[in-house]
């Protein structure tokens, strides 16, 4: 359990330091980590009402602070390059988000226009029922997503990173919300980056 606990601590500092400089992309994630958690908890009543608000507005959020706002080019805080950060990315790095966001935006039209595309999703009859079988395969991506990464990690690397990886990206919202719960303020403050951050590491 001590090993697994610190590399649940390694893995959610690598995360910090590489991939949440900005100040923007650290607010985007509150508000992100804050309806995860109302999808989690609308979940067990209602899984296709639960992907939309995660995919909607958590992931959109999340994923437009790491794509737009996030600084791409050399890393001077950890003298590292962005190719680098990209190839020890334990999660999705940048490349994967890709095919990832790629796949969420193109599902609602796949379903449009081929209703019975998947075979765990009711066609619809109506506008509504569209929207439910969108949510129920955004549901079923969220999980593939999941199962897909976690299979990587256990042939590239062992069992026990991908369980803690498994593990991190779950509790990630909670998690979220106490590290950038004052993200929102610095930005008002004007402070772009994190600074604090920056001071840290540079000692």
């Amino acid at each position: 359990m001590k090993q697994f606990l610190e590399e649940l601590r390694v893995q959610r500092w690598d995360d910090h330091r590489f991939y949440h400089q900005s100040r923007i992309n650290q607010a985007l994630h509150f508000v992100s980590a804050i309806s995860f958690v109302v999808a989690y908890a609308v979940m067990f009543n209602d899984p296709a009402t639960a992907a939309l608000i995660a995919w909607l507005i958590s992931m959109t959020t999340r994923q437009s602070g790491h794509f737009f706002f996030e600084p791409l080019g050399y890393d001077e805080v950890n003298q590292a390059t962005q190719e680098y950060k990209e190839s020890i990315k334990v999660g999705y790095n940048l490349a994967r988000k890709r095919v990832l966001m790629g796949t969420w935006f193109l599902l609602p039209a796949a379903l449009w226009f081929a209703p019975d595309l998947l075979p765990f999703v009711q066609p619809y009859e109506s506008v509504g029922s569209w929207v439910n079988a969108v949510g129920w395969s955004w549901f079923g991506l969220g999980i593939m997503a999941l199962v897909i990464r976690m299979t990587q990690l256990t042939i590239q690397q062992n069992f026990r990173t991908a369980v803690v990886w498994i593990c991190k990206i779950i509790t990630d919202p909670f998690h979220d919300m106490k590290l950038y719960y004052k993200a929102p303020f610095y930005l008002l403050k004007g402070e772009l980056l994190d600074t604090s951050m920056r001071k840290g590491l540079s000692h």
